[in-house]
């Protein structure tokens, strides 16, 4: 069955998936060449999707049973005293190398959990663990189609492989994709989105939901900035027009620069979990 997708401005369409060896989506561009995880658009003679009342429904109790089950994770959370950060970014951006690098430098690293969302392998989870962590494997290809997000009932089951009692901060790493883990609650107090420069100025102008939802967009890979032909100062105008408010943190996870007031921020929000409004 296709994925009913529903932005933050209100408009809503369903995908046609077409799962073949559970790939990443990658770059969405403009609903062009997924890689090996392809969507079906049928637009006949007119623009949007005409997907039927009845399909529509169906995939509207999807999205509303997901709701349930995100505030059933957050009430896990507050019940728990344990603060949850949703992190996010296309596939390459280098969340895995973030996570590895402020666990390293956070005191008491074991009292974090990380739910680590791959489509297949264990490699990230395994960086993880050596660092420190408390990790919880979520592999969407077992069990869950291959899907290029984490949803909330995910979430919930990869919650009971974590010792609760022993952690005050679980992080979501979730799949990476640029689309889809915007649009589906986890249960996350804190939404963080980690954005690479290599990726291009014009990344949230074409992913605006993305960038939107984000309360902390992480600038990555400064160190690279030398030797690229990238202007960041465009990029933050063009992240400013979708999120005027997000914090804005630049940094390189492999040199260390600007990772202060990253681990700042996270450990801010170890010492007071709050649910989100």
């Amino acid at each position: 069955m296709g994925r009913f997708h529903r932005h933050d401005d209100g408009t809503e369409h369903a995908h046609d998936h077409d799962h073949g060896d559970h790939g990443d989506h990658g770059d969405h561009g403009d609903h062009g060449d997924h890689g090996d995880h392809e969507h079906h658009h049928d637009h006949g003679d007119h623009q949007g999707y005409d997907t039927g009342p009845e399909r529509v429904l169906v995939l509207e109790r999807i999205f509303d049973e997901n709701d349930r089950a995100a505030a059933r994770n957050r009430e896990v959370f507050d019940a728990a005293g344990i603060a949850a950060v949703n992190v996010m970014s296309s596939p390459g951006a280098g969340k895995t190398s973030l996570l590895a690098a402020t666990f390293r430098r956070l005191e008491n690293p074991e009292r974090i959990g990380v739910i680590e969302g791959d489509i297949e392998t264990s490699i990230d989870a395994d960086r993880l663990s050596e660092a420190g962590a408390r990790v919880s494997l979520l592999n969407t290809a077992n069990g869950f189609g291959g899907e290029c997000h984490l949803d909330a009932p995910m979430v919930a089951a990869a919650l009971d492989k974590l010792p609760l009692d022993d952690l005050d901060l679980v992080i979501v790493e979730n799949v990476g994709n640029l689309v889809c883990p915007a649009e589906f609650d986890v249960g996350a107090h804190h939404r963080v989105m980690v954005y690479s420069i290599t990726e291009g100025e014009e990344k949230p102008l074409k992913y605006p939901v993305m960038f939107r939802s984000a309360e902390v967009v992480v600038i990555n890979k400064m160190d690279l900035l030398p030797h690229l032909d990238f202007d960041l100062d465009l990029f933050e105008r063009n992240l400013r027009q979708v999120n005027p408010n997000a914090l804005v943190l630049r940094l390189s996870a492999r040199t260390g620069e600007g990772m202060e007031d990253w681990t700042a921020w996270i450990e801010s929000v170890r010492a007071r979990p709050v649910a989100m409004a």
